[in-house]
């Protein structure tokens, strides 16, 4: 055969996978395929509310298109690599990206609610100190099938006699990171067709990407969560470098308006306790003149350790202290209760395996670009 001879090449397109896409983006979908719109509600009820994973059992779905929706789309989870269980009754599932990444995700069971805590990223960029997800470094961001795979993964482990009555994007990586897809399965949480889970039961934490602040503002009307961990910039330039690029002032005026815009009215500031670096009365007392008289709740989180951190959680009694002094100045303030540290998915535990190929840091001094 001649050098230069044309040979035959698979070009047959990928199939879609539909786990993620928000009813717009399905609407649109199935428009392309001459169909109605309402089809996108059709396959959201059977997705989301139903479990159901086939396209052959969506029996009010006409034979036609059931079949031609298996030619050219999927709904496809990510695979389960390993599920460990606490004493507490904390469950954690290590889920398979591909290209040897993985990531966690971790369901805590309490008296009045189910919480399931879902990862946005593959690492984090964002290297706060104290966290293990950011000594990984970052490889990728989620796509929203395998954000919100987690949440079937978790749902159909459980089954339907488990309700998961809280979703938070609090796992491995900075959500706002990765924008463009964590906000559309935010979207489909509270979608009546989908999940229906109230607004303030959907809850997004940043480390403090302000740009992302203002969008999430006008697009997502979900509760926030900020990772604040210092009362100043000096120290929170250490213990959170995103700090250095949108200090305090800038984040706490970002807060306030998305407060001021949302029906969630009240933003949770979460607050590492860490032995002698930010846990004396001094700092409560700082702490407490930035969010005096505004709508904030602070959530006090003893330190989770980890291999090879040098930080140490604060004594009992200097937590105790720390949420009484915030509380005198008129604060909400609360201390979370540990769950799941002997499994390591406790808050800031969660590692997953990250094959680290960029070692991005977007809160270093000298950084690459990440696209949002």
């Amino acid at each position: 055969m001649p050098t230069n001879a044309l040979t035959a090449v698979d070009v047959t397109p990928a199939k879609i996978n539909l786990i993620g896409l928000g009813q717009d983006a399905l609407a649109e979908f199935f428009d392309g395929l001459g169909e109605k719109g309402f089809r996108a509600q059709q396959i959201m009820g059977w997705l989301y509310q139903r479990g159901v994973l086939n396209f052959r059992d969506m029996t009010d779905i006409s034979l036609r298109l059931r079949r031609r929706l298996e030619l050219i789309a999927t709904l496809t989870l990510p695979k389960v690599i390993r599920v460990e269980e606490s004493a507490d009754g904390t469950r954690k599932w290590l889920l398979d990206i591909g290209a040897g990444q993985a990531v966690e995700t971790v369901f805590i069971p309490e008296a009045n609610r189910n919480t399931l805590c879902i990862s946005s990223q593959a690492g984090c960029a964002l290297d706060c100190a104290f966290c293990a997800t950011g000594q990984q470094g970052f490889n990728r961001n989620l796509s929203a099938a395998e954000i919100l795979g987690q949440v079937l993964v978790v749902k159909r482990a459980l089954g339907p006699e488990v309700v998961l009555s809280n979703i938070v994007f609090m796992g491995m990586g900075e959500p706002l990171a990765n924008y463009r897809h964590v906000v559309p399965v935010a979207k489909l949480l509270i979608n009546d067709h989908a999940f229906g889970l109230s607004r303030r039961r959907v809850t997004i934490s940043t480390a403090g990407l302000v740009p992302q602040l203002y969008r999430l503002a006008k697009d997502c009307n979900v509760a926030l969560a900020v990772s604040l961990h210092a009362p100043s910039d000096t120290l929170r330039d250490v213990l959170v470098p995103i700090n250095r690029r949108h200090p305090i002032g800038e984040l706490l005026q970002a807060c306030w308006q998305y407060a001021a815009s949302r029906a969630s009215r009240q933003i949770t500031f979460e607050y590492v306790m860490l032995r002698d670096v930010n846990d004396s009365l001094r700092d409560a007392r700082r702490l407490a003149g930035l969010l005096r008289k505004r709508p904030a709740k602070v959530n006090l989180i003893p330190f989770n350790s980890f291999p090879g951190t040098r930080y140490q959680c604060s004594t009992p009694e200097s937590i105790e202290n720390f949420c009484h002094e915030l509380r005198s100045a008129g604060i909400v303030a609360t201390i979370r209760r540990k769950r799941g540290d002997d499994i390591a998915a406790a808050c800031g535990q969660l590692a997953g395996q990250v094959t680290d190929r960029t070692r991005v840091r977007l809160g270093a001094k000298t950084f690459r670009s990440v696209r949002l």
